[in-house]
């Protein structure tokens, strides 16, 4: 496979996990056999771009990254026909011309430049090698219904966070390997139907909010007890894909709390994350209560002395 080609196939198996659905039942919800999928999640075949389009609606995924990797393992996939693809047979050649003394080269046997040339495409092929390697450990030694995950048994490859609780505030949280393996910690769907998670990493010590069908102009913060981290839709194209804020510490067992603020100054809908070390599944998907301009709080039960549970504060 073409380093697209795994990547994209990366990505594939992990959508389908997601989707908690086997091949066959997969099979059944889009246009394409199990034996179809078998193939494109496990890397024998490149799959069509509508079988892309389709595994991303399943998953709730935007489709716009998965469809650009697509088309990068497409040309990749065309390039490599190219090159194994019989060659034309080559036109008769003229009769060979006595060979003049050779001058003195650069690229004479023992030149500095040649070797210079030879340990550099060296070089270019061991890292090469590496990167295949990092691209192919995830999927080595993964059964086709497994769900993927950063640390395998069959494998030691592992991806190191690359900071840890305080030293994550104000990070992003791709960069620095937070978001390799994250928890989501509790989910929301606000009342103009943008969906809205609060992510956390226990490596990191960390949390984060991400949004995604969201509106220009919307934004949304989070906070665990420290500053608040906020990220705002400017164009479109965040619009049409996840955006998330930066990383707040979050200890476990401490409640984060995120709050979507939308475009034109509407009522703002906040509700609680749960911070706990045995998170790991989302929850179920909260919705905003019927009333105009009041959502229903998601959080655990509180104590009497606070606001009945299920009820949103507005701020």
């Amino acid at each position: 496979m073409t380093t697209a080609h795994t990547r994209l196939t990366t990505e594939l198996r992990a959508l389908r996990a997601r989707t908690g659905l086997s091949l066959a039942a997969l099979a059944k919800t889009t246009a394409y056999s199990k034996s179809a999928w078998e193939r494109y999640v496990n890397g024998k075949a490149l799959p069509p771009r509508q079988a892309v389009r389709e595994l991303c609606r399943t998953a709730g995924e935007p489709e716009e990254r998965l469809l650009a990797l697509w088309d990068l393992a497409q040309a990749e996939w065309k390039g490599r026909a190219a090159v194994v693809a019989p060659a034309v047979p080559a036109p008769a050649q003229p009769p060979p011309v006595a060979p003049e003394p050779p001058a003195t080269s650069l690229w004479s046997p023992g030149s500095p430049v040649k070797l210079l040339l030879v340990l550099t495409s060296a070089y270019v092929v061991l890292a090469a090698g590496v990167a295949l390697a990092l691209l192919l450990a995830p999927l080595r030694g993964t059964a086709p219904d497994e769900p993927l995950s950063a640390t395998h048994s069959g494998t030691s490859y592992v991806v190191a966070p690359r900071c840890h609780g305080a030293s994550c505030e104000g990070e992003d949280p791709v960069r620095m390997a937070c978001a390799v393996v994250p928890e989501t910690v509790s989910t929301y769907r606000t009342g103009t139907g943008a969906l809205v998670e609060v992510r956390y990493s226990e490596a990191c010590a960390a949390a984060w909010a991400r949004m995604w069908g969201a509106r220009i102009g919307d934004r949304v913060d989070v906070t665990a007890g420290g500053p608040a981290r906020e990220v705002r839709i400017v164009d479109s194209a965040d619009a049409d894909a996840y955006v998330y804020t930066e990383m707040t510490r979050a200890r476990p067992g401490s409640v984060a709390r995120s709050c979507f603020r939308p475009a034109g100054g509407g009522a703002h809908e906040c509700f609680d994350a749960p911070v706990r070390p045995d998170t790991v599944r989302a929850d179920p998907i909260r919705r905003p209560a019927a009333s105009p301009g009041r959502a229903r709080r998601s959080a655990t039960p509180a104590p009497p002395r606070r606001r009945r549970p299920g009820r949103l504060r507005r701020s």
